[in-house]
């Protein structure tokens, strides 16, 4: 029967702050190093990092060998003495990650645990600040970024396909690496206003609604799932009430600043302000079917048409990748110019912007190229709010 030693750390920068972990597989008869695993978790604490990171070292290791025994070896006295059933667990972030870690090995005796001095987890404390290192630049961690293998050669790695370990982003905006980095942005739309559900036109032209109190809920449950992603280093905003105040709350749980961007504002509606689509087209039918039909035609009183739009959002989005090379920044907007930017990252045309249905405070993405190409990696993304 083979037999791993599972080394394995997590730190925050903050407690709660930007947090990461790293994990180690070594074989117990010949000293290898079989699989390192790191990522960048986002926001939270020294504890929650120290449990995941050795979740991700215990999987790692019933990947290998799902009947091999483990001796887990953390400085964390916390963790060894909890999972070893001598403390007991009573914070509630702990109880699922215990149980969680609890269920990789299933065998009663399989895995034990010792508590070792930080000295003596140097490896896998290196890995964590690697992670967290990358996670301040917008990326997550790899090993062909890890500095064993640029010191010493290369060494054999895994990613975990279940958190995200490794070369593999949790949140699923990564890029290939022969292109480098992209700028990715994460299109959030706002949430909830009062005329949301009502379903009325609400541009940048009439009234600026705030957000509801579902939308302030809505807010909130995105700023805590991005959180637990990590990755964004900047917040942008559109200049509106509801996107401002959406922004501000994922800010605060981020800890960043918001930037705001006359660019990122929704389109102007003209006199279809604050209607029903049915009413426009009880009261300006001819205008309402050019709308339909044409991407040049304008809402009536001057209103902006989808092609100037297009024309608007393009420009934002090529002085924001430029800006923003290499980083995952968090753009705070509207309905209009996130399916325009997935449009325009398609190559499709006009018409499919009525073809999208985005909810209200979802996420979509975007990632950007150095070779001028694009790739969807999310689109109405509504699973934080369930």
């Amino acid at each position: 029967m083979r037999e791993f030693i599972v080394e394995a750390d997590g730190g925050s920068r903050g407690n709660p702050g930007p947090a990461g972990y790293g994990s180690v597989v070594i074989d117990a008869a010949t000293g290898e190093t079989l699989v390192e695993a790191a990522e960048y978790i986002g926001i939270a604490t020294n504890n929650v990092a120290e449990y995941r990171g050795l979740v991700a070292g215990l999987r790692a290791a019933h990947q290998l060998d799902p009947n091999a025994t483990v001796h887990v070896r953390m400085d964390s006295k916390l963790v060894v003495e909890q999972m070893s059933g001598r403390w007991k667990i009573k914070h509630p972030d702990m109880k699922p990650l215990a149980a969680e870690a609890a269920r990789v090995f299933s065998v009663v005796g399989q895995v034990t645990y010792e508590w070792i001095p930080r000295g003596e987890n140097k490896h896998a404390d290196r890995l964590a600040n690697e992670a967290m290192d990358a996670g301040k630049r917008g990326e997550q961690w790899s090993a062909s970024t890890s500095t064993a293998e640029l010191d010493a050669g290369p060494t054999s790695t895994a990613a975990d396909a279940d958190t995200g370990a490794a070369t593999k982003v949790a949140t699923g905006w990564s890029a290939p690496a022969d292109l480098g980095p992209p700028a990715t942005f994460v299109l959030l739309r706002h949430g909830e206003t009062p005329l949301t559900p009502q379903k009325r036109f609400s541009g940048s032209g009439g009234t600026d609604p705030s957000l509801s109190d579902v939308g302030r809920d809505q807010a909130e449950r995105v700023a805590e799932s991005l959180a637990r992603r990590g990755t964004i280093e900047a917040i942008i905003a559109s200049p509106l009430a509801r996107t401002r105040q959406t922004a501000e709350a994922v800010a605060t749980r981020l800890g960043l600043d918001v930037t705001v961007d006359d660019g990122l504002r929704e389109t102007d509606f003209g006199a279809w302000e604050g209607l029903t689509f049915g009413e426009v087209r009880e009261r300006y039918p001819d205008d309402m079917n050019a709308w339909l039909t044409s991407p040049k035609a304008e809402p009536t009183g001057g209103g902006e048409s989808f092609a100037a739009t297009a024309r608007r959002m393009a420009g934002t989005r090529d002085k924001l990748i430029a800006a923003h090379a290499g980083r995952t920044v968090l753009l705070v907007t509207h309905v209009t110019p996130i399916k325009t930017l997935i449009r325009l990252a398609l190559g499709a045309p006009p018409e499919s912007l009525f073809r999208m249905e985005l909810s209200a405070a979802s996420l979509s993405a975007v990632a950007y190229y150095r070779d001028g190409n694009a790739s969807v990696r999310l689109f109405n993304d509504t699973s934080h709010l369930r």
